[in-house]
């Protein structure tokens, strides 16, 4: 039998970025891959959550930026008003969608709860954005299509597709939405 976890994600852009900021701040850790986690107790009952950004299949870290910085530098820039997909971060202009695929969330260490109450709770907590997909995923199986693509793969195209939400993950980015 295949252990499957509850999952809610939310394709990237400015609106999940800022809703983010508003309700949980900066992340508890950041990671040189571009991950950027946050755990809250927000699901059913109060689970503890994991909230993940995940990195674009063809990440690169901005140059001038350290990835503990990088959260930081996003938010200023998009509350500003600045143009999402010519964001000025470190020594670049860099594109949201090259940096980030989206948000998973699931609880944290394994609590029951079904996908639905979990896209409720997080719906809420987002102040009303709702997901993309919400099911149950298999993140063993993901990690090992992960790993066979040399972790080229979109994480979050991954998980999409195994929600049936959309059978064909999105595109490596090209790196053209960077300027050089």
């Amino acid at each position: 039998m295949t252990a499957t976890d509850p999952t809610t994600v939310w394709r990237i852009r400015p609106e999940l970025v800022l809703a983010i900021q508003a309700r949980f701040g900066a992340p508890v850790d950041s990671y040189v891959n571009g991950s950027q986690v946050w755990l809250a107790p927000v699901g059913p009952g109060e689970i503890m959550l994991e909230l993940r950004l995940h990195p674009s299949a063809e990440y690169r870290l901005p140059a001038g930026v350290s990835p503990h910085e990088l959260w930081d530098q996003v938010v200023a820039a998009l509350v500003t008003g600045t143009d999402p997909a010519s964001m000025h971060l470190g020594d670049e202009h860099c594109a949201l969608a090259s940096l980030w695929d989206g948000l998973e969330c699931y609880p944290a260490y394994g609590d029951p709860c079904e996908p639905a109450a979990l896209a409720d709770a997080l719906t809420r907590a987002l102040n009303g954005l709702e997901p993309d997909a919400a099911g149950l995923v298999d993140h063993g199986a993901v990690g090992d299509e992960w790993e066979a693509s040399d972790c080229r793969a979109s994480l979050l195209g991954l998980v999409l597709a195994q929600l049936r939400a959309d059978p064909t993950p999105p595109p490596p980015s090209t790196g053209q939405e960077r300027g050089r």
